[in-house]
């Protein structure tokens, strides 16, 4: 009886396991942040005099951005075709400022942004997309954006969101995007919020950028393309 009692007690455990791991492990899925530290990830920065931790740092599971100086945390691996679930926020009680999501960042360094398209996150902002340092891109004429002659980035070009679907500040959002071939389309919170074709096809690494507010991160996940 005993040896029934330990074995029954091990598959309730097991099964109280298997579902933590269901609600934040989905198959297939891959942990770009741990949660514990920045184990994967490298970093640039306009001052080289800067260190990673002075800008970045990891408290109770929670990524956060000091917002200065400018530059972008990255990862050291590269990838092409994915979907990334980002979750972020805005800390209440402080100024809302700028970030971004980078994919597909190619070439060396280029100021503060690198050639790359990025999925908006400035607050107000989260759902256009931008392509900087001449990636290609293209979408609806209706809500196609070009930026001439811009002091520090030249000329780029972007895809305006439908609509705004951000949270309050202090609360968590969620980002999902889905990057294949030459699309991409992005959803904050569940909301299809726009996309855009005739991307450069080509495999980088994924960036989040220090650009002039705090900001968190306590996700920042890769999920099988046929993830629902």
């Amino acid at each position: 009886m005993r040896r029934l009692n330990t074995l029954l007690a091990t598959v309730v455990a097991m099964g109280i396991v298997g579902s933590a791991l269901a609600e934040d492990q989905k198959p297939g899925a891959k942990a770009l942040f741990n949660g514990k530290n920045l184990d994967g990830w490298s970093y640039h920065l306009v001052d080289p005099n800067v260190k990673m931790e002075d800008v970045w740092r990891v408290e109770d599971g929670v990524l956060i951005c000091k917002g200065a100086p400018l530059g972008y945390l990255v990862t050291k691996d590269a990838f092409k075709d994915f979907c990334l679930v980002v979750e972020w926020r805005w800390p209440a009680g402080k100024e809302a400022g700028n970030s971004g999501v980078l994919l597909r960042i190619s070439g060396e360094p280029i100021g503060f942004m690198p050639r790359c398209v990025e999925a908006q996150l400035k607050h107000g902002s989260a759902g256009d997309i931008w392509a900087f340092r001449g990636f290609s891109l293209t979408g609806p004429e209706d809500r196609l954006r070009k930026v001439e002659n811009h002091k520090e980035l030249g000329t780029f070009v972007g895809v305006g969101k439908l609509k705004a679907a951000e949270k309050e500040q202090g609360e968590w959002n969620r980002y999902v995007i889905k990057l294949v071939g030459d699309k991409i389309t992005v959803e904050v919170n569940g909301e299809k919020l726009s996309e855009a074709t005739g991307l450069d096809a080509v495999a980088g690494p994924i960036g989040l950028q220090s650009e002039g507010g705090e900001i968190h991160f306590r996700k920042v996940e890769l999920l099988p393309l046929d993830a629902k």
